[in-house]
């Protein structure tokens, strides 16, 4: 039967969703609180230059094509990949870097040369990383996580120990220098824990790296977004934007309607892929279904300071994607998840976009995303900015040997406040809630209300987590949920 359901928020999850309600039958109507879609994928243009605004890897490729495929379609209907090559480089010092290539040979050469013996662990590394990933993503993030059984198969009886170590401590058996560790730790980042509260398992993440590679769509992430409206589009579903939602209207227990602007809009069913604390404050205070204090409670994925910087000429020494581990990285987790504070000596990412997009900065100029992780909640002021931006741009001259303060026509800065401002984000946090063992699957918050009929979740606070591909998937799981919930009415 086709029902009408309203969709908050325009992220990736919930144009997923809206893109398979709408293929079941449905009438889909999103509202987005900002003026563009895309969410925390949202693009800035400025005097000639663009930026993704939040992500800007584009990973395991098969959950983009496994997501357009469902649809009778390709991911080159809509976009062109194209595959890095070197993937990243990691700096470590004055001009001094290890570039990860584009294929698994050349990164275990690379290992080789630089801790003998090394290239052999990696490659059985890498294997054991693959037989994770498809159990992981090609079965068990397609679970919704309803129950704790959906974990047990036959495959992931096998590997119960890795559930239970972690992947700092297996990386540092295999591996000696500590390069090579910090690289092989940084994939779990994404996953917005620490690699020692990482279960092993979650290695699956270097086999998206190493063994899938780094691409990027040709014009940005922001293709992705395009691509999915696009695709909604083509589906029926309608968008709004500028629609702050300022309530949840539930009677007899169910979610009946939304207050948009100030205006009530009914529907048979509303479907959040908004901030889900954020979207509980919407709910009188007796349907929410998790409390402050478990909120409190959470470990959550780090918050970002970020800036969007516009540079008047070409930078040298540099690849499209960069991680600066030049400083203590274990301090900097410290400051994030132990005892949040402004990291003293930040570790930093920086992405040049116009290096492999032409269309991203003027002819003979080059676009900037440079992004500090910070610990969620922390305290974010222009003058805590000015100050980190100082210091990310003061080394990241010196490890690439070139000048380029008095290059900057424009910076624009992102941070903890941001987040809490334009996606409701709780404490600021810029990834969503970490995957550690206790909030995995059907520990996480639910897809669907506890205490509300007809009101549901998707995105990077529920199942099955943070990241792009992952909220691709949400938008499925929801849409699954809901299909069967109608079918059994």
């Amino acid at each position: 039967m086709r029902k009408n359901i309203t969709i908050i928020g325009s992220g990736f999850s919930a144009l997923s969703a809206a893109c398979y309600l709408a293929k079941a039958g449905h009438k889909v109507v999103v509202f987005e609180k900002n003026a563009t879609i895309g969410g925390r994928a949202r693009q800035l243009k400025k005097d000639g230059f663009t930026f993704d605004m939040g992500p800007s890897w584009y990973w395991m490729p098969d959950v983009f094509d496994r997501f357009f495929a469902d649809f009778g379609k390709k991911t080159s209907d809509y976009y062109e990949l194209i595959k890095l090559s070197p993937a990243y480089r990691v700096y470590f010092g004055e001009n001094e870097f290890i570039a990860i290539a584009d294929n698994l040979a050349e990164i275990e050469a690379t290992f080789e040369s630089i801790e003998e013996g090394s290239g052999k662990v990696l490659h059985e590394f890498i294997t054991e990383a693959k037989s994770n990933y498809d159990i992981a993503i090609k079965d068990l993030v397609y679970r919704p996580g309803v129950s704790p059984l959906e974990l047990v198969t036959v495959e992931t009886t096998k590997k119960i120990g890795q559930f239970f170590s972690n992947i700092s401590r297996d990386v540092r058996k295999k591996f000696k220098n500590e390069r090579l560790i910090q690289i092989l730790e940084f994939p779990v980042l994404f996953l917005g824990a620490k690699p020692s509260d990482t279960p092993s398992f979650y290695s699956f993440m270097n086999y998206a790296d190493f063994g899938m590679g780094t691409w990027h769509p040709k014009t940005g992430m922001f293709d992705v977004v395009r691509a999915m409206e696009s695709l909604a589009r083509e589906l029926g579903v309608t968008f709004h934007t500028n629609s702050n939602i300022e309530k949840i209207i539930v009677e007899n227990k169910t979610a009946t309607a939304i207050i948009v602007n100030g205006e009530k809009i009914t529907s048979d069913l509303v479907l959040s892929g908004a901030d889900y604390h954020h979207t509980e404050t919407l709910l009188d205070k007796e349907y929410r279904a998790y409390s402050e204090k478990y909120w409190e409670s959470r470990v959550f994925a780090p918050s970002s300071l970020l800036f969007y910087v516009g540079f008047d000429k070409k930078i040298e020494n540099i690849s499209h994607h960069a991680l600066f581990f030049d400083v203590d990285f274990y301090q900097h987790a410290k400051d994030i998840y132990d005892e949040p504070q402004w990291p003293k000596n930040p570790l930093f990412y920086a992405n040049f976009p116009s290096l492999t997009d032409k269309t991203a900065a003027p002819e003979g100029m080059e676009s900037g995303f440079f992004l500090i992780p910070l610990a969620p909640g922390i305290n974010d002021s222009e003058e805590l900015r000015e100050e980190y931006f100082n210091k990310i741009i003061d080394r990241f001259e010196q490890l690439t040997q070139q000048s380029l303060k008095n290059n900057i026509i424009f910076k624009i800065g992102f941070c903890k406040n941001d987040f809490v401002e334009e996606y409701n984000s709780y404490k600021g946090n810029a990834y969503g809630m970490a995957n550690t063992l206790l909030q995995t699957a059907f520990l996480r918050p639910k897809l669907k209300s506890k205490k509300v009929l007809n009101l549901y979740f998707t995105g990077q606070l529920t199942v099955p987590g943070p990241g792009v591909p992952p909220a691709l998937i949400s938008g499925k799981l929801v849409s699954d949920l809901i299909n069967k919930q109608f079918l059994e009415q």
